[in-house]
């Protein structure tokens, strides 16, 4: 089973992040076999918890609490929308312009575990492999085929656009919108928001 959750420690707190693509029972099953050991931790440096990452409902996050308050009496905050997906640093408005951004650009390709996140526009020349993640507040371009998930926009902005060789995933976003993609024969496919759809030219 892919991991869902991650723990970290800051000065303050203790941060859980969710994968931001994971089931929720998934994320359900997975607090059930680490929350001993999150206890533990907690039980040495008695900080409050903040959830970040998957961006839950709100009977989600009902959930999450009441799983964590179960066994720790601890504080549980859940991220605004700028922590969604761990993009901390994203203030943009929803809706900038993406024809000219910031580029981090990766040489080579993404491997199964592998997560880029930045809050310009990414750039992989290479593969996007099953199991790797790319996070970009604007926009995604890859030079070979995506397989792994892809979020462009995820500050919101739904100007953002993905564009790759080819495609060969199960799952793409543009901002708070979703698509599964199916198996298909697209070539030098074009992703981007119409409205409330993702399209793929």
């Amino acid at each position: 089973m892919k991991s869902c959750l991650r723990v970290s420690s800051t000065k303050d707190e203790i941060r859980i992040a969710i994968n931001a693509v994971a089931e929720m029972d998934e994320v359900i099953e997975e607090f059930n076999i680490k929350l001993p050991r999150i206890k533990q931790y907690y039980e040495k440096v008695k900080k409050p918890f903040h959830i970040i990452g998957k961006a839950l409902k709100e009977n989600e996050q009902e959930i999450v609490e009441k799983i964590i308050k179960e066994q720790i009496n601890a504080k549980v905050t859940f991220g605004d929308a700028s922590e969604v997906l761990g993009l901390h640093a994203i203030k943009k408005t929803f809706e900038s312009s993406v024809e000219t951004s910031e580029t981090k650009f990766i040489k080579g390709s993404l491997r199964s575990g592998q997560r880029e996140e930045f809050s310009g526009s990414i750039a992989i020349f290479g593969d996007l492999n099953y199991g790797a993640e790319v996070i970009a507040g604007e926009n995604i371009v890859v030079t070979g085929r995506i397989r792994g998930m892809v979020h462009a926009g995820a500050n919101g902005n739904k100007k953002a656009i993905i564009s790759a060789n080819s495609i060969d995933a199960t799952q793409v976003r543009i901002a708070n919108v979703v698509k599964e993609i199916p198996e298909n024969d697209y070539k030098l496919p074009f992703i981007y928001l119409d409205g409330e759809n993702i399209l793929v030219d």
